[in-house]
């Protein structure tokens, strides 16, 4: 799989050409782009640009991806192309946030709270290298200081949106691969009262991860940034601790910093009985 000038292509290098051909982290490309990356991939090894010729980009092609086939709608994944062509050590960090997404905002945020360790509302690059670095002892892998400093910069390069030094949440949410807001299955004003309590039955079974019937700690900010994002699509952690402040004092009747059922229940004005 990896012979010859390819030898010397890291999750660094790949990164730095995938982005080139994917600068929407869809997550794939076009099956008609492979010729172009695969030039693009040449150049990287160290290949001068005049000198590679299209018999050149051919062997490459034919090489990498004889044995695979692209989707029926002509896309390749980027973990597809990663697997091709870095060895097992490189493509591992690089795909983690496609192949284990999360499906509930409450896991992603228990994950941001427990790396925000300064609670500035953002993740910064001591923090991600901490992250990073529980990650690949949690896999069982092993990964020098060196290692940890170079992916933990090109991860902040990758995927800090804004150009601050510093992840939000959404910019978190990228790394993860955080499925699609919850919230956005449900249209409640346009509901009978029957259709709303339905939907909000399913809505707080989703948040209350526990099955506690009440929801707490991650469970409220999994629930409150999804909120959020329905008004806001760009939120910070700060954003996100004022709006909680307010939803607790408006909905936490009892005072007991956590959200019960009921209680939810009447913030949206609905009787459940």
């Amino acid at each position: 799989m990896m012979d010859g000038a390819l030898d010397s292509l890291d999750a660094v290098g790949f990164l730095q050409i995938w982005q080139q051909f994917d600068a929407n982290d869809k997550g794939y490309i076009e099956e008609k782009e492979l010729d172009a990356f695969f030039r693009l991939t040449l150049e990287k090894v160290g290949m001068k640009k005049g000198e590679i010729s299209e018999d050149h980009v051919r062997k490459l092609k034919k090489r990498l991806t004889s044995s695979h086939h692209t989707s029926a709608d002509g896309q390749l994944q980027i973990r597809e192309l990663a697997a091709l062509m870095l060895p097992e050590e490189e493509n591992f960090l690089l795909l983690f946030h496609r192949e284990t997404p999360l499906d509930n905002s409450v896991e992603f945020m228990r994950i941001w709270r427990n790396y925000d360790t300064d609670s500035s509302g953002y993740i910064s690059s001591v923090e991600l290298k901490g992250f990073l670095h529980d990650l690949f002892l949690q896999h069982r892998k092993s990964i020098t200081p060196e290692k940890l400093e170079e992916y933990t910069e090109t991860m902040m390069k990758m995927f800090d949106k804004n150009k601050d030094g510093r992840l939000d949440l959404n910019d978190l949410a990228r790394i993860l691969a955080l499925k699609e807001n919850f919230l956005l299955k449900f249209k409640m004003d346009a509901c009978s009262q029957d259709d709303r309590k339905r939907d909000f039955e399913k809505i707080f079974a989703h948040y209350d991860v526990s099955k506690t019937g009440e929801l707490e700690g991650p469970e409220v900010d999994g629930f409150v940034k999804d909120m959020m994002e329905l008004v806001k699509p760009s939120i910070s952690g700060t954003d996100l601790d004022r709006f909680r402040k307010a939803l607790l004092g408006h909905c936490d009747i009892n005072g007991d910093g956590k959200i019960q059922r009921n209680e939810l229940a009447l913030c949206l004005g609905l009787k459940l009985s």
